[in-house]
């Protein structure tokens, strides 16, 4: 297993998910180091299992698969967009739940502030792991309605952290012997 240190897949991961926030009036994420451990563990396994599912902890969950014959390299911000094109699917004028929307909110979650990501490939095999403090997709009356705005939704920040700084991404490369 070799490291490979990615801090601009990480930076383009964070500024993909402000970004897409920034239109639908939801602060920015900031980096916890925690998460980008429990993230980089549970895409280590989904790697080793080569199996999709999430972890089922205390947090907010993304899980994305890539696979390509060529040797290719993911950027930060594949998974990210592919998240959010679940938009296509939801619903603004009756909000909730949706397994077809999940990850696309979890995006774009307003109370959420903190996200840790994950990354590890073989080379042609890939997943990456977004979780989210607080956790997204909280089914409690006007939850969805607070916290999934349209696109253009205007909402003033106070204090508006950079979310630049903490990198915690390391690529892991693991060699997969059959």
């Amino acid at each position: 297993v070799s490291k490979l240190s990615n801090s601009s897949f990480e930076a383009e991961f964070l500024q993909t998910h402000n970004a897409y926030r920034r239109q639908h009036g939801a602060p920015p994420l900031t980096i916890n180091k925690n998460l980008c451990r429990s993230s980089q563990e549970w895409a280590e396994h989904l790697l080793s299992i080569r199996t999709l599912m999430h972890s089922n902890g205390e947090y907010g969950e993304n899980v994305y698969y890539a696979w390509s014959s060529a040797n290719k390299r993911l950027t930060g911000r594949e998974a990210v967009e592919s998240w959010y094109s679940e938009i296509k699917d939801y619903n603004f004028s009756r909000p909730g739940f949706s397994s077809k929307t999940g990850h696309f909110t979890q995006v774009v979650w307003k109370d959420t502030n903190e996200v840790g990501v994950g990354l590890a490939t073989d080379g042609n095999t890939t997943f990456v792991v977004g979780q989210y403090l607080p956790a997204g997709n909280i089914s409690n009356a006007g939850y969805f309605e607070r916290n999934v705005l349209p696109a253009g939704s205007k909402v003033d920040f106070k204090s508006t952290p950079s979310g630049e700084s903490g990198m915690c991404m390391d690529i892991i490369l693991i060699e997969l012997k059959v």
